[in-house]
């Protein structure tokens, strides 16, 4: 198994994080040499500039973390996302609208935003709150994730009712079949998780940037909020 670092996009993500707080999260993720810092959207600039030279990525959310704003709107900000220079984009998907079957409403969300990304060469990673979901669900919306041509499907916000579970990478693991990459966020606090989640075949993990430590050297950690 590769280093679990190269796994993890260390989220940053709190709305109360000042400034400064945002940095030194930042740069301790750089010093832990995580795959990506996952960033608040005003923060991109910051984490771009942070990251130069360096073997750590910026991804940020988008619609985080509700997933509610307009199709256009999610077009737009990932326009303004990918000039700020973030190399990977996580989007909330509409997922009232999944619970409601508005499947044709679901695809042209994910799509409008997967062909802003693709333009300018960015991974999209689209984040289903599966707490909220059922097991068809999940993998419906799976599928229509490919369909639109998203790079990955991600569990969690790490702000929903729960997060990552085994059952739901599971099942968008099976229904994948080695056509999109699934990243399981939220709730991962210790290595042995990370690992299992490893071994199931996850090739991202979502987890909190206060973590890093306890996910590489497999010390205790607090549960912290959010992720």
């Amino acid at each position: 198994m590769e280093h679990i670092q190269t796994y993890l996009d260390a989220a940053v993500l709190r709305p109360e994080m000042t400034r400064d707080e945002v940095r030194q999260a930042i740069q301790e993720s750089i010093q832990w040499k995580t795959r990506t810092v996952c960033v608040r959207p005003c923060d991109i600039a910051l984490a771009r500039e942070m990251t130069r030279d360096s073997e750590t990525q910026v991804s940020c959310v988008l619609a985080f973390p509700h997933g509610t704003t307009t199709t256009t709107v999610k077009a737009f900000e990932a326009e303004e996302y990918c000039k700020l220079g973030t190399d990977e984009i996580d989007m909330v998907a509409p997922y009232g609208m999944i619970k409601s079957g508005e499947w044709d409403y679901v695809l042209n969300d994910i799509s409008a935003v997967a062909t802003v990304c693709k333009r300018h060469n960015v991974l999209l990673k689209v984040i289903f709150e599966t707490c909220y979901l059922t097991a068809e669900e999940i993998a419906k919306t799976t599928e229509l994730c490919i369909q639109a041509g998203a790079d990955f499907v991600k569990t969690s916000t790490g702000f929903g009712k729960e997060g990552a579970s085994f059952d739901a990478v599971r099942i968008m693991l099976d229904t994948a079949k080695g056509r999109i990459q699934v990243k399981p966020s939220g709730g991962i606090r210790t290595k042995e998780t990370a690992e299992a989640y490893i071994a199931m075949g996850a090739t991202r993990l979502g987890t909190n940037y206060s973590a890093n430590e306890a996910l590489i050297k497999g010390t205790p950690t607090s549960t912290g909020s959010g992720y």
